[in-house]
């Protein structure tokens, strides 16, 4: 995709997958919504609550009613309408979206070890530190309904959770594609209903519509001062999940998503916490104020005080499965992102299983399900209450936020060749919300806050390890490196005999002998008739076209180079590459065909400089890696592995 150097990429919209797809507008507009605002879209069930809860003391007077509901609106606004719809969305890669997509347009394989780098690998491990909190808490602030509902069932509200919670992540291993043909009407009817059950109420208390006035949040910021700046920590609960519309943009393009926010995401969200001031309003603001039982009731639960009483059980229905929606949508994501990273080299091979022979995109990875899961369970067991979870929540998010605001900067810069002084401004703008949001969670640190810091932390050393070792092996290899060529001269002078069949040899190295060729022909003195030196490239793209996916070059009489290429968003498949080698005259049979794979060990000696804890650790992750037999899906009875142990 060439882009003008001078300015921002023209934005049609489309991506590679809806132009293959041929979808409607409408229809990816609507599968957007369970997708893409599942997260954000169940984020009144606590945002409004948190933000007058015991940790403020917050009185739900009429200035400070209208001084948060004028928050949430410019939150909004200036996050998910400015940010990511208007700019952060047209810092695709071939369409996709996301922080890995961002990373690779820094080419992570030139300079590893950048602090461009280094930011996004953080910013990715802080969205694993997110994924196990928003499941918690989106699941139990809907279920926390029936304590309104039916007070008898209180004791059994964390019951259920981790009932529905276990439920969610055991049935990963089937897919969700038939499932997901639902979430986006689902979705939908949750978005109509929070709309519609905060209509009336705004009718009652029309004087809510004065939050659109931003003086009212300046004088809410003059009237607390700190404090006041410390309610921001909950106030980016109502934009928890704005991530979400730049990650999945390669799955429905920006147009649909945008189209989803303006015809039905953002109005019901407006027209929920508007009617949630009302409520408070009509219930706090009277002569009785904060003292009223009913005041306390409404502070407690106000989004489902907004509901007839009639209609309280299908509410709290619908949005315990328009929060199972949103936990979907950030477990897959979790999935998609596991998968990205190890695609680009920044985690070990895991297994990913393709749940559907027909679904793009539909993955499973068990060690990311089994970690969430148990994850999640751990905070309902600890928490017992949404409000105890919302201490945790935000800071994983709004460190995400800030980190994407500054790849963007430096796509600005050096892919659309923007000034500094534009790039700078803009940046300058979103890092002034991104830091205040940020600053204001730093404070619920000591509160919980360190869980998704602590996991964040954990992932990134991971990563970074990951790539360290692996940078270190690439560099003693190169030490005892052949090229191909030299390597042809010498077995002209001693030529081995040659044996029938076809041997397949995988190295990184596209242009020097794999170590397991070297290995054979040091042992067994002998070659194959026709030998293959297949090399599999992940390129900083998220995908490639299929006539562009393999490479055949006929080096000499017997010797063949392929060279395949996948995106980072991409699993390979080595007897598909064989199979698309076939068509361009290289001939191998099944049956007669073997694959030798090295099999290295590495010892923690302390020849790397890489710290005594850091060799530990990758020494652990390479034990514990997916084999590459599993991993790239090659027969296991057609495998010859050659072992090999390294010094770390």
């Amino acid at each position: 995709m060439s882009t003008p150097a001078s300015d921002v990429p023209p934005d049609d919209g489309s991506t590679p997958h809806t132009a293959r797809h041929g979808s409607s507008l409408r229809v990816l507009a609507l599968a957007a919504l369970g997708v893409v605002y599942g997260d954000i879209g169940t984020s009144p069930l606590y945002a409004i609550k948190e933000c007058f809860g015991h940790e403020y003391g917050l009185l739900p007077n009429h200035e400070n009613v209208l001084g948060i509901l004028s928050l949430v609106f410019y939150s909004l606004i200036l996050v998910v309408v400015v940010k990511y719809l208007t700019f952060i969305m047209r810092a695709d890669n071939r369409g996709e979206g996301g922080t890995f997509a961002l990373l690779a347009l820094m080419r992570p394989h030139d300079n590893p070890r950048s602090k461009l780098v280094l930011l996004g690998l953080f910013g990715a491990a802080l969205l694993y530190g997110d994924g196990m909190i928003t499941p918690a808490i989106s699941v139990l602030s809907a279920v926390e309904g029936l304590e309104l509902a039916a007070p008898v069932l209180t004791p059994w509200v964390v019951p259920i959770t981790i009932v529905i919670l276990a439920g969610i992540f055991l049935v990963q291993r089937r897919g969700t594609a038939g499932l997901g043909a639902v979430f986006g009407p689902v979705t939908l009817v949750w978005f109509v209903s929070i709309a519609a059950a905060g209509v009336p109420w705004i009718f009652r208390v029309p004087a809510v519509l004065q939050a659109f006035d931003p003086t009212h949040a300046w004088i809410f910021f003059h009237e607390h001062g700190l404090h006041g700046v410390l309610v921001l920590g909950s106030v980016v609960l109502c934009v928890t999940g704005g991530e979400a519309l730049y990650a999945d943009m390669g799955h429905f393009g920006a147009r649909p998503i945008r189209l989803a926010w303006y015809a039905v995401v953002f109005p019901a969200l407006l027209l929920n916490y508007l009617g949630q001031g009302a409520l408070l309003l009509s219930n706090c603001d009277g002569p009785e104020g904060v003292g009223a039982e009913m005041c306390k009731l409404v502070i407690s639960r106000p989004f489902f005080m907004l509901v007839p009483e009639l209609l309280l059980y299908p509410m709290v229905a619908l949005a315990t499965l328009a929060t199972v929606i949103a936990s979907q949508a950030m477990i897959s994501g979790a999935f998609s992102l596991t998968q990205q990273g190890v695609q680009l080299g920044f985690l070990p091979r895991v297994q990913i299983i393709h749940t559907s022979a027909t679904a793009e995109g539909q993955i499973f990875v068990p060690v990311v399900n089994g970690s969430l899961m148990i994850a999640c369970i751990t905070l309902v067991l600890v928490a017992q209450t949404s409000s105890h979870l919302a201490a945790a929540y935000g800071i994983a998010v709004t460190g995400t936020f800030t980190v994407t605001s500054l790849l963007f900067y430096a796509v600005a810069r050096h892919h659309w060749g923007w000034s500094r002084f534009r790039a700078g401004g803009l940046v300058s703008l979103f890092l002034i919300v991104d830091l205040a949001f940020f600053g204001a969670n730093i404070a619920k640190l000591l509160h919980g806050g360190w869980i998704p810091m602590v996991v964040a932390l954990a992932v990134f050393s991971i990563m970074t390890t990951w790539r360290m070792g692996a940078r270190w092996r690439s560099r003693e290899l190169s030490k005892v490196r052949i090229r191909f060529e030299d390597f042809f001269t010498s077995l002209k002078l001693q030529p081995p005999a040659r044996v029938k069949g076809t041997a397949v040899f995988m190295t990184q190295d596209a242009d020097g002998t794999p170590m397991a060729l070297l290995h054979q022909l040091k042992h067994n003195q002998v070659l194959h008739e026709q030998v293959v030196l297949l090399t599999v490239m992940t390129l900083n793209e998220p995908t490639v076209p299929n006539d562009q996916r393999v490479r055949v070059t006929q080096l000499h009489a017997g010797f063949w180079r392929v060279i395949a290429r996948y995106g980072f968003m991409e699993t390979p498949n080595v007897p598909e590459v064989m199979k698309r080698a076939a068509t361009q005259g290289l001939a191998t049979y099944r049956g007669r065909t073997s694959y030798f794979l090295g099999r290295e060990t590495f010892v923690a000696t302390g020849r790397s400089k890489l710290p005594r804890w850091r060799r530990v650790i990758f020494a652990f992750l390479a034990r514990n890696a997916r084999s590459p037999t599993e991993f790239f899906g090659i027969p296991a009875n057609e495998v010859v592995e050659l072992g090999a142990q390294i010094e770390i």
